[in-house]
Order: structure tokens, then C-alpha cells, then sequence
């Protein structure tokens, strides 16, 4: 619980004078926790060891409330989506996609009340996201959304995107937390941010850190001008360097090994 209360902490600190007013002092911990139970309500077990729980929530906000919401947005939804993305971890939910949290106006709802909706929805390939037009919010005023990827736990989260052919060579992966993830994009960034396609929970890692570009069949690291600087094989990554099977990657405490596995039917004609 102790990272919760200070992740609740944050929240209020970051936003203490924005629901001051109204007939009711709504907290950004009462939303929180709404988030939660509403994980916790809508959770179903897939089978044994999976349950599935939504990732894309909608808080409904009244005038005012909708108002002081509006002008707070990135920096209230981001911690919203962390507060989900930790209770996932916490209770093993399996989310399907990246958590979105976005607040809109409810005109009917008085000072310090909000409702939470919420649903389970896969992210769409980027083709896909440029040809499909936006979701109308069916209310007046949609306020902002913010994302943040989220997968089954424990840490790092990754965030799935459209998967290129693997090269001749084979697949390449990255080995991490005794977890691996496929390089299935050109470009793949790892940061603590809810943004980053692999998210580190690491407070020596910057919210973007490093980038694993792939083009022909070669990878590279690419430091994103973190603070504590990303290495490769020891060395400090001075603007790219190149991976190769093995390869040992550091960022901050967090150990990564790049490697490249054989695709069903290699080295065959």
C-alpha cells in the first residue's frame, strides 16, 4: 500500500487547488479510487492465472468540476493512468492495450460528483489510427486523453505495436526482468514514461531514455539524452551504437540482453 498512498500523494499534491470549490471538494484520490474498484468490478478470468480487466476508462465531471479537470489535463490523467497501470500489476489484471483516461463533461452532474465508465479495447496499428476518424466522446466538451501502455505484470510494460517481416537473420528481442519482448517496429523507445513503447519502472531510467532503431536487418541503440546516459557492452552510448546477439544494455539498475532468434524455416532455401 505504501506505493499507492504516495502515488495518491503525488496526485493531491499536483493538484491541490484545482477542486477547492464547489458544494463538495471533489479529490483527485476520490477519482483514484474509483479507478480501482472499477478494475476490480469489471475484472473477468479468462482462465487459470488470467483475468482481463478494461483500459480505456471515461470520467464523467460536471461544469465545474469538468472545468478545473480540463485545465490540469496531462498532468492529472498521467497520474490516473499510473494509478490503473499499478493496480493491474498489483492484482495481475492482463489489459489489453494501453491505458487511456480521459475526462469529459456531463452537464447534469453537480460539484464533486463524476461517474466512471470504462472499457476494453486493443490499439489499433498506426495505418489503422490515421484511417479511422476520431470517436466522437457523445457528450459536449471531451477533455483530455492521455496515454500510457499497460500489460500483464510485472514491470517493464510493453505497448504492442504493428510487427514488420523479421529479417533473414532472425527476430529480434530484448530479454529483460526474465521477460522478452520482440522488436516488432523500426523504432522502439524505453523510458519510465507512460508514452514509451516499453515501459522500465526504474527511477534511474528517464522518462525517455533509449531507442532500439531496426532498419535491414541491423539495430542500433540510440541514447534519447537521458540523464544517467544508457550503455552497451559496458560502453557509454556516445549518439548510436550498433547490437549484436548477446549484446548487454544498462539503464540505470535495469539490465537488458539484446538477442536474435532463428524464424521458423531459416537457413533454409
Amino acid at each position: 500500500m505504501g506505493l499507492f498512498d504516495n502515488v495518491e500523494k503525488g496526485i493531491e499534491k499536483a493538484v491541490r487547488g484545482a477542486f477547492s470549490l464547489g458544494s463538495k471538494t471533489l479529490q483527485p484520490v476520490e477519482m483514484a479510487n474509483a479507478l480501482r474498484r472499477e478494475l476490480d468490478d469489471k475484472a473477468m478470468t479468462l482462465d487459470a492465472g488470467r483475468t482481463l480487466a478494461p483500459n480505456v476508462f471515461s470520467i464523467e465531471l460536471g461544469d465545474t468540476d469538468f472545468e478545473r479537470a480540463r485545465s490540469w489535463g496531462v498532468t492529472l490523467a498521467e497520474e490516473l493512468c499510473d494509478v490503473v497501470i499499478n493496480h493491474a500489476r498489483s492484482q495481475g489484471y492482463v489489459l489489453q492495450g494501453p491505458v487511456r483516461v480521459a475526462f469529459n463533461h456531463h452537464e447534469v452532474l453537480r460539484p464533486g460528483q463524476f461517474e466512471v465508465n470504462s472499457s476494453t479495447e486493443r490499439e489499433m496499428s498506426s495505418q489503422a489510427a490515421h484511417q479511422a476518424p476520431p470517436r466522437p466522446s457523445g457528450r459536449p466538451g471531451h477533455g483530455p486523453e492521455v496515454n500510457a501502455a499497460a500489460q500483464q505484470a510485472p514491470t517493464p510494460v510493453y505497448k504492442r505495436r504493428t510487427a514488420p517481416a523479421p529479417s533473414e537473420q532472425g527476430q529480434a528481442v530484448l530479454d529483460i526482468d526474465g521477460q522478452r519482448y520482440s522488436l516488432n517496429a523500426e523504432s522502439i523507445v524505453l523510458g519510465r514514461s507512460s508514452e514509451a513503447d516499453i515501459l522500465i519502472d526504474d527511477t534511474g531510467v528517464s522518462r525517455k531514455h533509449l531507442e532500439i532503431r531496426s532498419v535491414d536487418g541491423v539495430s542500433t541503440a540510440v541514447d534519447l539524452g537521458s540523464t544517467n546516459g544508457s550503455y552497451v557492452d559496458g560502453h557509454r552510448v556516445q549518439g548510436t551504437a550498433e547490437l549484436h546477439d548477446g549484446s548487454s544494455i544498462t539503464m540505470g539498475r535495469t539490465q537488458i540482453t539484446f538477442r536474435i532468434l532463428p524464424t521458423r524455416g531459416s537457413g533454409r532455401r
